[in-house]
């Protein structure tokens, strides 16, 4: 039987439902191509409880998830996050998340939902010599998202004390929201500016709490223009923005190296798991890269389908869709180092069709149009 998150009761009666992970969630509102313009114009909200989360306390807790993790935990301030990989110790990627350093409960790990017991089990076989208190609190805390260029001002009436503009992109801090404790952080995986909101002590089989702040968020921002949004609009939205979803554009095949991550490869930091293997194939040099791919014509790639260069095949699609802010299909995928050049015109093989395609950089927008880079 599939599992249910804390907003299940609102979903069931206003989304069409699919199965993703594990879990019954929205795949879409009123529509993908709705939901996707809401958040690129004004704002969406989103329900991520099927996520996981993971507190990580004790006097080695920061030494732990540093050597755990590819990004610099040392280098974290109180009340902010930062996004980073677990490797394994082959340097492929077992996932990405976002570690939150806390005041109160020092570090919050957010992980894949399709991830939740597997990078529990990797964190806890790990432990080693470290003395640390892992806490698997998924279940207790909920978690929605709401992004899209307008989220302050709608979640701003909702906190007390707070001024949302005082909080930089990746800041996190305990705050109260109509009237209930949260922890709100300016994070997100849609490309655009966006607040992700954890509501503490609210469970699938009590989730008061969950649906009153879901029904708060979406009332305060309905002069806005917000939407509640499914899981189809967030992977549009984040395949525009060039973010992989792990599973397709990134899994324990694919090093941080290939995959363009090698951003949030603290490689000066110290010793971590994966480490040596990475340095490895970046001294090797990658045989392949991920890329992006702009449709010039009409079409639509989707995943696996074959990328080529004069009829030869060089690379697979990993990810694909029409995007609605472009109006054209894109595509994230891998090809053979060579072919990965700003500007390279390839095919995508699709049902026995070509469509003609350029390599672009991310995102695929202009982010002085969209995005939380945006000229305001």
């Amino acid at each position: 039987m599939a599992l249910k998150t804390q907003l299940f009761q609102y979903h069931v009666e206003h989304a069409h439902m699919f199965e993703f992970a594990g879990f019954q969630m929205p795949l879409w509102y009123e529509g993908i191509i709705p939901e996707c313009l809401a958040v690129r114009k004004s704002v969406g909200a989103f329900d991520i409880s099927h996520m996981g989360r993971i507190f990580v306390s004790g006097p080695d807790a920061e030494a732990f998830l540093n050597h755990l993790t590819t990004n610099n935990v040392a280098a974290l301030k109180p009340n902010h996050a930062q996004y980073t990989l677990l490797c394994n110790s082959e340097g492929g990627i077992k996932d990405d998340l976002v570690i939150f350093k806390l005041e109160e409960r020092p570090f919050l790990v957010v992980c894949n939902a399709g991830n939740r017991a597997k990078d529990l089990e990797w964190m806890t076989s790990n432990t080693g010599s470290y003395n640390v208190r892992i806490h698997e609190a998924s279940n207790d805390v909920a978690m929605i998202s709401v992004q899209g260029p307008r989220t302050a001002r709608v979640l701003q009436s909702l906190c007390e004390g707070v001024d949302l503009s005082s909080f930089i992109r990746f800041d996190c801090r305990p705050v109260k929201m109509a009237g209930q404790e949260c922890i709100l952080s300016r994070t997100g995986y849609t490309g655009e500016d966006g607040f992700e909101v954890c509501i503490m002590n609210s469970t699938p089989d009590k989730p008061g709490q969950a649906l009153s702040l879901w029904s708060n968020i979406l009332r305060a921002g309905r002069e806005l223009g917000i939407k509640p949004c499914g899981l189809g609009a967030r992977d549009v939205l984040r395949l525009e923005a060039g973010m992989s979803l792990y599973g397709h554009d990134i899994t324990e095949s694919t090093d941080p190296i290939e995959a363009g991550l090698d951003f949030v490869v603290k490689l000066e930091k110290g010793d971590f798991i994966g480490k040596e293997a990475i340095l490895r194939r970046k001294d090797e040099g990658v045989k392949r890269k991920r890329i992006g791919l702009k449709v010039t014509g009409k079409g639509i790639p989707r995943a696996e389908c074959r990328i080529l260069k004069n009829g030869r095949s060089v690379g697979v699609v990993t990810s694909g869709t029409f995007s609605p802010t472009l109006n054209t299909g894109i595509a994230i995928g891998y090809v053979q180092s060579m072919y990965s050049n700003m500007g390279e015109r390839l095919s995508i093989e699709v049902h026995g069709r070509l469509l003609e395609a350029e390599v672009t950089g991310f995102p695929f927008y202009d982010p002085k149009l969209y995005g939380f880079r945006r000229v305001q």
